[in-house]
């Protein structure tokens, strides 16, 4: 049933086998024994993949519940005491995971010693059923207004530099005065900063000649001294707290940013994944 869930969820017995860590024709040989078994056509096959037939959509449906239920049944009977078994499929940015998760994973397992946890890096918002991923934890807003989400914690945002800049470039004092830095921002965000203070709102066009697509090229950047950006706390904290890098501007205001933890649509989270929530949750409450 497992196998055939993945199958469905991947679209393919490729990516089913990724998922689940098994050879393709391990995978295409157990869906061949179940349609056996249950003597009818579960999947569709063609040169586009493979897609449930209505058989094999009641069958994934009915599969699904059962598996979650199972999970949840087997965690019931070993008692809150046992901790966690199996595994934990966890997709995060690097620079987040690096900073804030990695670091703390040991206390986790610890706590788990029956459970294996895939840490799946990558800046990119991605599929988590065709990945086979538990929980994702995502910052800024969601891009799937259906996703199931449930928020961590959140972050102040600020303009940062490193104190070495600042002694070369000087002190912006106030927001107009960016104008003249070298800013180091994010690829796909605008070149126009906009700030609020007082009910009345600024905005200002920033010079950046470097540009980068995650926040480990921004990272590096500012703490080569190559300019301002604005950024969150967490992706500065040690430096922050060091104060390597300092915040500027703190009479202006800018958004805060939510740390969320995702679930795939469409299935019930698992007990795995919900107490991974929490205790991410708890990591970033006591770091606040």
């Amino acid at each position: 049933m497992t196998t055939f869930v993945r199958v469905v969820e991947a679209g393919s017995f490729s990516g089913a086998a990724r998922v689940l860590e098994v050879g393709q024709p391990a995978v295409s040989k157990i869906v061949a024994q179940l349609e056996r078994r249950l003597d009818v056509k579960l999947l569709l096959r063609s040169t586009h993949g493979l897609t449930p037939t209505e058989a094999g959509l009641r069958f994934y449906e009915r599969a699904r519940v059962a598996i979650q239920e199972a999970d949840e049944a087997e965690l019931a009977a070993r008692g809150a005491g046992a901790g966690l078994s199996g595994r934990l499929r966890i997709s995060a940015a690097p620079t987040f995971a690096r900073l804030h998760v990695i670091p703390h994973l040991p206390r986790f397992l610890a706590a788990h010693p029956g459970l294996e946890v895939d840490v799946v890096l990558d800046d990119r918002t991605i599929d988590l059923i065709a990945e086979g991923i538990d929980i994702s934890l995502r910052m800024g807003a969601l891009s799937d207004s259906g996703a199931v989400a449930r928020k961590l914690a959140s972050s102040r945002r600020s303009v940062l530099a490193t104190t070495e800049y600042l002694a070369r470039a000087g002190v912006p004092k106030v927001p107009a005065d960016l104008a003249d830095h070298e800013t180091v921002v994010f690829s796909q965000l605008s070149h126009a900063w906009s700030f609020s203070r007082d009910g009345a709102e600024v905005s200002v066009l920033v010079r950046g000649r470097t540009r980068f697509s995650g926040a480990e090229g921004i990272r590096t950047a500012v703490l080569a001294h190559m300019g301002l950006t604005i950024a969150s706390d967490w992706m500065f904290a040690p430096e922050l707290a060091a104060g390597h890098v300092v915040r500027l501007l703190e009479a202006w205001s800018l958004p805060d940013i939510d740390l969320w933890a995702v679930f795939p649509t469409g299935r019930l989270a698992t007990a795995k994944a919900r107490l991974f929530a929490d205790f991410v949750e708890g990591v970033m409450l006591r770091s606040a």
